[in-house]
């Protein structure tokens, strides 16, 4: 009767360590998705900068440079050191006010990353 009851507790340990393992595998390739994403995301933000400024837009005003960068990403511009004034609704970008977007790259009027959200 021991016997059993060694395999069969032994069985669960199994069992379980597997999901866990499984689990955590799991977790760790949505975290390696998520820091590709958002790389990605910043370097398209950069170079939504480099384009804007090519086209003469003012930096000075912080402007939201894309609604749409990438799917659920915007990109604005705000002050460094951060102002007040960035918190505005009126001076985000309106699909991320509105959340059609849920992430967010902000880059100082001099196109430098200051957070990514």
């Amino acid at each position: 009767m021991q016997k059993k009851l060694f395999w069969g507790g032994f069985a669960w340990v199994l069992i379980v360590a597997t999901l866990v393992v499984g689990l955590n595998r799991e977790e760790g390739k949505l975290k390696r998705d998520t820091a590709v994403e958002t790389d990605r995301a910043v370097g398209n933000a950069i170079s939504q900068y480099k384009k804007s400024t090519s086209e003469g837009v003012n930096m000075a005003s912080g402007p939201c440079l894309s609604n749409d960068l990438m799917p659920g990403w915007v990109v604005d511009v705000i002050h460094a050191p951060r102002e007040e004034i960035d918190d505005f609704a009126e001076n985000q970008c309106a699909a991320y006010r509105e959340g059609r977007a849920q992430h967010i790259v902000e880059l100082d009027q001099s196109g430098n990353v200051v957070r990514v959200k």
